[in-house]
């Protein structure tokens, strides 16, 4: 069974509908899900019909994309009525609105529109059937064309060169287009003011680089291994050891063909190391929009993602760069021509801070995404109305704005090796997994108590452990600290996070203390605990009234203070 299942519906279309209807339509519109990738561009132009009870909303699956993964959960999440696609073609509409091609949308009974699901249209695929030549997908007589005439009474195109190309290569359909924006990068523009929660809720300290990695979903895109190398296993952990946890913050967007076709436990499983590592997971429907306004550099390649960050003005470096599967015309095959490159055989940092201290916004993304930013709801709104025959609502046409994701933050459950310098009340300390050959200073092991290999505690300077300072399973901060020092007799402190800002912390010499941020520091909690435990090796003493340290990491000084709260191990039994 399909994502819809097969049954006919009888509410609010199908037989005898007007008798169990509490509300008969003006109008119904159809939207046509292919997959979860097309279906987030329909979620975007879904807020022009709210509030109007004229019209009653379906929603149906053609079941002709490969990717079903991630369907079903969508749609029960929007709660549309879901119509069976052999009874959507049956049930006359008033407007079916697609965001792809694939499957005979063209036996709609109703007026048909297509929008793009991507950046305009730019990727070459041949239509099943059509035999081996790959036109562009979209912008084509393959895709557009039924007997000789196009099939659509509205082809949305974001910006005039997507007309001059399809007057190109299908005159035939000029007629049908309709220059109408880019819901998908309105929503993004408009969110902008927001970057600095956005970044919050990614948890992004001052001073942190966020480095959002991205991948289209064939084998030649970054994430793939269809094309020269497999790129992404050996580039995780270089990643993760060569910039400084503390430094950069890490975040993966997926395309939802990848999340969804090979799973996401699948996806999950393949990233592991990297997640315990530092590394995020975006949502690849709900959040993506949102880790591309708070990223600082995009790490991508041809895909429409890329281009996104490129125009709003963001650093990208392309890890990917396939030409192949692109309209050689497109404005992103443009880009893809011009960006700078990731030399993946060189060190990863210095090219990261070379980009990032250099960068000159391209031209071309920010001028070719849309001719009408800010437009497109109430260019689309007027277009799906006229296509009804029905006169628009008199409040404005709006789109939703992007929500503020879930707090994501970081979790280092993979052991990290911190370097420390100190002078005086002064401590720069650096993290990541490795450190290069050759940095000067103090090292120790911080560990947290999750680690995959319990191996690793025994060897640990630092264990750390994160949760609410109320937790009963734990005993506290002051009880799970007292326990780790028991257990693991090698370990010099134990530190027990309870807020983004501060830490309990237990050593074995000096006593129990609480250390929070000063004015004016934010950085994670769990490295002010290894600059603390650094200090005391260095001889450092904490005075009965307390004390403040500076660490310095990624640039900044963060004011440290330090709380005396019990002297030695006399908490434990």
């Amino acid at each position: 069974m399909g994502p819809t299942g097969h049954q006919p519906i009888r509410v609010p279309v199908g037989e005898g509908s007007e008798r169990w209807a509490s509300r008969s339509s003006h109008r119904t519109v159809l939207l046509v899900v292919h997959n979860v990738t097309s279906a987030g561009r329909l979620l975007d132009v879904l807020p022009l019909f709210h509030d109007d009870f004229r019209v009653q909303l379906l929603v149906t699956s053609t079941e002709s994309s490969p990717f079903q993964g991630g369907v079903r959960e969508l749609f029960a999440e929007v709660g549309l009525p879901v119509v069976p696609w052999e009874q959507a073609l049956s049930t006359p509409v008033d407007l079916a609105i697609s965001a792809s091609f694939g499957g005979h949308i063209d036996l709609l009974q109703g007026k048909l529109t297509v929008l793009s699901h991507g950046v305009g249209y730019s990727k070459k695929m041949a239509k099943p059937g059509a035999g081996s030549r790959e036109p562009t997908f979209g912008l084509s007589p393959e895709w557009l064309l039924s007997g000789g005439r196009p099939f659509v009474d509205g082809l949305v195109l974001s910006h005039p060169e997507q007309v001059a190309r399809l007057r190109q290569v299908c005159p035939e359909a000029v007629g049908a287009s309709v220059l109408a924006g880019d819901p998908c990068f309105d929503r993004i523009l408009a969110a902008r003011p927001y970057r600095d929660r956005f970044r919050r809720a990614l948890g992004v300290r001052r001073g942190q680089r966020l480095v959002v990695l991205n991948s289209t979903w064939n084998p030649e895109g970054f994430f793939g291994d269809g094309g020269d190398q497999d790129l992404l296993p050996g580039l995780l952990p270089r990643l993760a050891a060569e910039l400084p946890a503390d430094g950069y913050r890490l975040a993966a967007v997926l395309h939802p063909n990848i999340w969804h076709g090979h799973g996401p436990g699948q996806i999950r499983a393949w990233l592991d190391r990297a997640r315990r590592s530092g590394l995020s997971l975006i949502d690849p429907v709900h959040a993506w929009r949102q880790a591309l306004v708070a990223a600082d550099l995009v790490v991508g390649d041809f895909g429409a993602v890329s281009y996104y960050a490129a125009a709003l003005g963001a650093p990208v470096l392309l890890a990917a760069a396939e030409q192949d599967r692109l309209d050689p015309d497109a404005p992103l095959a443009a880009f893809v021509r011009e960006a700078p490159r990731l030399d993946v055989h060189a060190p990863l940092r210095e090219q990261v801070e070379k980009v990032l201290a250099g960068h000159r916004p391209l031209a071309g993304p920010a001028a070719f995404v849309t001719s009408a930013p800010g437009s497109s709801a109430a260019l689309l709104r007027r277009h799906f109305y006229t296509l009804m025959d029905l006169a628009e609502p008199t409040a404005p046409a709006l789109l939703e704005p992007l929500p503020l994701p879930p707090y994501n933050p970081p979790r280092h459950s993979h052991p990290l090796r911190v370097l420390s310098r100190v002078q005086g009340a002064d401590v720069v300390v650096e993290r990541s997994t490795e450190h290069p050959y050759g940095t000067g200073g103090d090292t120790h092991l911080a560990v947290h108590e999750e680690t995959r290999d319990p191996g690793d505690l025994e060897s640990a300077d630092v264990i750390i452990r994160d949760g609410p300072p109320d937790d009963p399973r734990l005993g506290g901060p002051d009880g799970w600290t007292a326990e780790v020092l028991r257990r693991h007799p090698h370990c010099s402190a134990a530190a027990y996070v309870s807020g983004p800002d501060s830490c309990t912390v237990r050593t074995v010499r000096h006593g129990l203390f609480r250390l929070s941020a000063g004015p004016g520091a934010d950085a994670d909690p769990a490295a002010y605990a290894s600059a603390f435990h650094a200090w005391l090796a260095n001889g450092g003493k904490v005075p009965t009234t307390g004390t403040t340290l500076r660490m310095h990491t990624a640039g900044d000084a963060h004011p440290v203070t330090v709380e005396v709260l019990g002297d030695g191990l006399a908490a434990q039994p």
